[in-house]
């Protein structure tokens, strides 16, 4: 399990990120106001930690990120569907997945009404977030270097995830 820290750190990247993400906030290019979002599956923290694992609730309650190629899901080709770990809303189905090749479970469209975003400009790096719609748990980021026909990559944790084979 790797926090975002701990890979910008590996990657020698914190100096250039921090500097990038201050000079873009001055000049109002970014900004991080957020509507605050209410959920309809809502648990305190201490309830959040006991009904999560410690690497679930790192990833889903705290916006870590797990190591690539560490989850099953990621080699998962059944046909089914993956639910967040968090609530157990549906949130894509097995036939919009692919392997992008980057080691976390690779979407290219979501199940209608299944997740909600926001901008994400940790890091000096404007990228957009995903996450449950329902209990707010952190799944990932889109991309949009993703196959047709959306173009899109969802790259989600898959330890933020459950699978149920159809």
């Amino acid at each position: 399990m790797y926090t975002r820290r701990q890979i910008l750190l590996a990657g020698g990247g914190l100096g250039v990120a921090v500097l990038a993400g201050g000079v873009l906030k001055q000049l109002s290019m970014v900004t991080e106001v957020q509507a605050a979002e209410t959920f309809e599956v809502n648990h305190t923290e201490a309830e959040w930690r006991s009904l999560l694992s410690a690497e679930q609730f790192a990833v889903l309650r705290e916006e870590g990120t797990e190591r690539p190629y560490s989850s099953a899901l990621n080699d998962e080709h059944r046909t089914g569907t993956f639910a967040c770990a968090g609530c157990a809303l549906p949130l894509f189905a097995s036939s919009t997945k692919f392997d992008s090749h980057t080691g976390w479970p690779s979407f290219w469209q979501p199940l209608d009404h299944a997740v909600a975003s926001h901008v994400d400009t940790s890091y000096g790096v404007v990228r957009k977030e995903i996450h449950c719609r329902r209990c707010g748990g952190h799944q990932g980021h889109v991309f949009d270097d993703g196959p047709a026909p959306t173009g899109l990559r969802y790259c989600m944790n898959g330890v933020a995830m459950t699978f149920t084979a159809a």
